[in-house]
């Protein structure tokens, strides 16, 4: 039997997985700058707190949750609103399946039709699987802030990756929120980035 692979919105329910998925990540590297994992519980409020305007999506194959990605407002100051800090985590066992590139495909994807106009994402350096994922799906890159962060006894660097998304008019409308999209909207971007996994299966 083919297993259903999907890509679709996070739920509460997923809460438990994705903190399962992004712990090791906090504990035992440098890609994430936290130093505690948060809880499941954390985890939730975060999800929670920036949903109704940005999107966050899980990858799951059956019953299992492969990965997860998101998008934040870059900065807080009103000028920004436009531009978003996107991230995405996959489990240890399920990397190298292109459920990065598939969830990033469904993320893009929405945040271009509710009105973004770039998406910017930061990478612990080195990481060439990151910024080799990044550049496939149109990322250029910007530059390198030089040892910002110290962790696991080391200063560390991060490098910034930008790509565009919507060419609004000007003045440009304001970003539509994610809670305001009908699902049918959005349907398309999910099954998009859901075949761009299965197309690493075939």
């Amino acid at each position: 039997m083919t297993a259903e692979i999907r890509v679709r919105r996070a739920t509460p329910e997923d809460t438990a997985a994705i903190t399962a998925i992004y712990a090791p990540i906090v504990l035992d590297t440098a890609i994430s700058f936290e130093i505690e994992p948060p809880s499941a519980a954390e985890m939730e409020r975060r999800i929670a707190a920036t949903e109704a305007l940005t999107p966050w999506l899980v990858g799951q194959e059956d019953e299992t949750l492969l990965g997860y990605a998101y998008a934040i407002l870059h900065r807080s100051r009103a000028a920004y609103r436009w531009t978003v800090e996107v991230s995405a985590y996959i489990a240890a066992d399920q990397r190298g399946r292109g459920v990065g590139a598939g969830l990033y495909t469904a993320l893009l994807g929405i945040l271009d039709l509710q009105g973004f106009h770039r998406a910017v994402a930061g990478i612990t350096l080195p990481n060439p699987a990151s910024v080799a994922l990044h550049e496939r799906l149109g990322f250029a890159p910007l530059g390198v802030y030089r040892e910002v962060g110290f962790k696991l006894g080391a200063w560390h660097d991060v490098g910034w990756w930008q790509r565009s998304l919507a060419s609004p008019p000007i003045p440009p409308a304001e970003p539509m929120p994610y809670s305001s999209l009908a699902p049918d909207r959005i349907a398309s971007h999910f099954e998009r980035g859901a075949a761009r996994i299965r197309a690493r299966e075939e």
